[in-house]
């Protein structure tokens, strides 16, 4: 008989409040069985069949439980005509059917109110107050508290996290819910663990293939084929096994505990996703009952994910990319044409030719102005970018009140890296911008941390070398990128706050230069006035390295892949600051704080003979050559003083 013990003892444990917990290690993504349920009066109901369907364990006895009583009837009555099924679970034997009824009655629940330990124990559920949220193909999609008001020893006057709600939101859009699980304090139940069905490609590995996979392997996708069939996923087992099991796929490269760590777009498999995968393959890949499948997932194939964009910018013509080899970085301006400042709250940067597009970055050139003192050299990578696409990532919206600026009359400069596969081609990248409907409260900006002097040693295994950015206010930092080239080996971000403490932020131990990911906070991340945030990165400089170009050069700064980069991206805000504020933002300490033209100078500079030349400057000669005047076609670091009034 299913037991119902005494409430959790108040203790310093998470067990008395709500908080996020590891999905798959609680079932999600799992299909439940098609339970016959019968209620308090005798009907019989079959479990699932709606569009969203909602499962809540109850109780007359538990305090908790009792608490929630009236936030489950509203959430029924909200959630109802939208079309989800809200399920009331009673596992214990020991309250009386009189009892139920009259909850039932009192808090006027108009879903099935069920009194039987077997439904619970199916669910493998922990507690009187958990919940269980299931999709049209009775997949669990989410499971945990209602939201985080009541717990062990507490209660709030309203509570701060609606993780239900949450959660019945995303599954109607079509989403996966962020939490997908969470601890839900109550009584604990006394119930025997169900005994966990071997993984199938149907019960289980399909819907690891979609949340992790899909979204590259799908038809139409970046990836060079697909994983969405069973036939897919088994003709390629070895080759999956392989690739998770030495970190390449999926691509995400923190240090961290998946899916609990800070990051939203965390793409890493939990440790229980890699068991069930390696079980599946090492026992033959079963197929499994069909009827077991997860809803299908829909992917957007060259449409916009962020709905119809206010402006589009497009190349103006299809720029060829060559069967094989190596291409220098393209660069395009195009202009907005806008006669007013513009505020953006979703970008969205789509390449028509993806499986060739490494990455792009767009930098906003403001009327009459110039972003850097090198004009389309060193500066604007350091200045921060507007937009980028990397595969897998090519849309941003920002939450409401935030936004970017485009300032009147502006121009923008596409950055394309393209990466020839084997067939010639070409691409005509375009972007999206949607426009913020609602006043913008916060100027969302980047900066780039990085230190011009870096000087990699012929033969180095493991060069390291830092740069810091000072912050002179209290900023929320949103997400972070690192980014180097192919002798790119780790990246550090850490935080040194005003009394010289330090913190980790970011540890990404293999960089891999074919991603350049975003590391995206969950929630912005509080920075105080006075810290410094510092970015470290260490390169591969040895023959050691495959993707090295030339083991024994001396490695400086420069744009192309060839060269090498020190940048740790981070993307703020600066709470309180007006919105299009003159306010510099946030400035590195380039060079270690030495003149900002002497630090470019001899980051270009790539013989260390002291003199650039027109191939050393590259798109900063027009700008530099004035300073020649003795006309030797190479000019000192004196002369670029002068012809740049610094």
């Amino acid at each position: 008989m299913t037991a119902l013990i005494a409430l959790l003892l108040l203790s310093a444990t998470d067990d008395s409040r709500a908080h996020r917990i590891d999905p798959a290690s609680v079932g999600v993504g799992s299909v439940v069985p098609s339970l016959s349920l019968r209620d308090l009066d005798g009907k019989s109901h079959q479990l699932g069949g709606a569009k969203t369907t909602v499962v809540i364990l109850t109780s007359t006895t538990c305090p908790l439980t009792k608490k929630y009583g009236p936030t489950l009837a509203m959430l029924e009555s909200a959630y109802r005509p939208k079309g989800v099924q809200f399920v009331f679970v009673n596992p214990t034997t020991s309250e009386s059917v009189a009892d139920q009824k009259a909850d039932r009655a009192r808090l006027k629940l108009v879903g099935p109110y069920v009194n039987d330990p077997e439904v619970a124990r199916t669910l493998g559920a922990k507690t009187t107050t958990e919940a269980f949220v299931l999709d049209s193909a009775r997949r669990l999609v989410y499971r945990g508290a209602v939201d985080d008001q009541y717990g062990i020893g507490y209660a709030l006057a309203q509570p701060r996290e609606q993780y239900l709600s949450k959660a019945i939101d995303a599954v109607l859009k079509g989403e996966g819910p962020n939490p997908a699980a969470t601890w839900s304090p109550g009584c604990m139940l006394e119930l025997p663990a169900p005994k966990k069905a071997a993984a199938t490609y149907f019960n289980r590995i399909a819907t690891i293939m979609q949340d992790n996979c899909g979204e590259c392997h799908r038809p139409g996708g970046v990836a060079p084929f697909s994983l969405l069939t069973y036939q897919d996923v088994k003709d390629r087992a070895p080759m999956i096994k392989y690739v998770v099991d030495r970190g390449i796929m999926p691509p995400w490269f923190a240090e961290d505990d998946p899916k609990q760590g800070p990051w939203k777009n965390n793409r890493a498999l939990s440790a229980q996703d890699k068991t069930d995968l390696y079980a599946w393959i090492d026992s033959g890949a079963p197929k499994g009952d069909e009827r077991d499948a997860p809803k299908p997932r829909t992917y957007t194939t060259g449409e916009w994910t962020i709905g119809k964009p206010d402006a589009t910018f497009q190349l103006p013509k299809p720029i060829d990319i060559k069967a094989t080899g190596i291409m220098p970085y393209q660069e395009v301006f195009i202009e907005t044409q806008f006669t007013e400042e513009k505020w953006i709250e979703a970008m969205e940067v789509i390449p028509t030719a993806r499986q060739v597009v490494h990455h792009v970055l767009i930098f906003v050139y403001p009327p009459g102005g110039r972003r850097s003192l090198f004009s389309g050299g060193v500066g604007e990578e350091i200045e921060g970018f507007f937009a980028a696409y990397v595969p897998g990532t090519n849309a941003i919206r920002y939450p409401d009140g935030m936004a970017k600026r485009v300032p009147a009359g502006s121009r923008l400069k596409f950055q394309l890296h393209y990466t020839p596969n084997g067939t010639a081609t070409n691409d005509q990248t375009k972007l999206g911008l949607v426009f913020a409907k609602k006043p913008v409260e916060h100027e969302v900006r980047t900066v780039g941390i990085a230190n011009l002097g870096l000087n990699i040693p012929p033969g180095a295994p493991n060069h390291p070398h830092t740069g810091k950015v000072n912050v002179p206010y209290d900023v929320r930092v949103l997400s972070m990128i690192p980014h180097m080239h192919v002798r790119g080996k780790a990246a550090r971000y850490e935080l040194i706050n005003p009394d010289g403490s330090r913190r980790r932020l970011l540890e990404v131990p293999r960089y891999d230069f074919n991603w350049q990911l975003p590391y995206e906070y969950r929630e912005p991340l509080l920075v105080k006035k006075g810290s410094q945030l510092e970015y470290t990165a260490w390169y591969d400089n040895s023959k050691d390295n495959p993707a090295n170009p030339d083991p024994t050069k001396r490695v400086r700064w420069g744009l192309q892949t060839y060269d090498e980069m020190h940048l740790g991206y981070v993307e703020y805000y600066i709470p309180g600051l007006k919105p299009g504020s003159s306010d510099p933002g946030l400035r590195p300490q380039i060079f270690g704080g030495s003149n900002l033209i002497e630090a470019m100078f001899r980051a270009m500079d790539r013989n260390g003979d002291g003199f650039l030349t027109a191939e050393e400057a590259g798109n900063s000669w027009a700008r530099l050559r004035s300073g020649d005047a003795n006309g030797d076609g190479k000019i000192s670091l004196e002369e670029a003083k002068a012809a740049l009034g610094g």
